[in-house]
């Protein structure tokens, strides 16, 4: 990785707390393979080129298909997700765009809908997650070698 900062060696202990989320957030109830999806969904938003490519890589090893990396971008149009997954992934969009987009009470009801109260905390926990790679990655000029 090529970066502006060896942001590990000068905050340490900020690192090390991400690193415990990131913990956190790999050891969820929600699916393996969504966690990847609802990754790379925010990069792309985002426009986080080095995570984009790390998240790219994982999904695939979980065995997520070309065809599903591919209509990403055009999730709530493609076949290839089930309810509870555009469900998810239209929550990251909402939290990844908050500012625009906002949760609403009606929106809020919709997701719980599909996940329960615990599920619906750990899925914030994992967009918040990658939003926070995403902006420490591109603020510190992180590049793929």
């Amino acid at each position: 990785m090529n970066n502006r900062i060896n942001y590990f060696k000068t905050a340490p202990k900020a690192l090390e707390n991400m690193m415990e989320m990131e913990k956190y957030t790999r050891n969820t109830s929600i699916d393996k393979k969504l966690r990847e999806l609802i990754k790379i969904r925010v990069s792309q938003i985002n426009g986080c080129s080095y995570c984009l490519n790390m998240h790219t890589k994982a999904a695939k090893k979980l065995k997520v298909t070309d065809e599903q990396i591919a209509q990403l971008k055009s999730w709530n149009e493609s076949t290839l997700y089930n309810p509870k997954e555009k469900m998810a992934l239209e929550l990251a969009e909402h939290v990844t765009l908050i500012a625009e987009k906002g949760v609403s009470d009606e929106f809020y009801q919709r997701v719980r809908e599909h996940y329960n109260e615990k599920e619906y905390v750990e899925l914030i926990m994992i967009i918040n997650q990658i939003n926070m790679w995403n902006r420490l990655s591109i603020s510190m000029g992180n590049t793929v070698k």
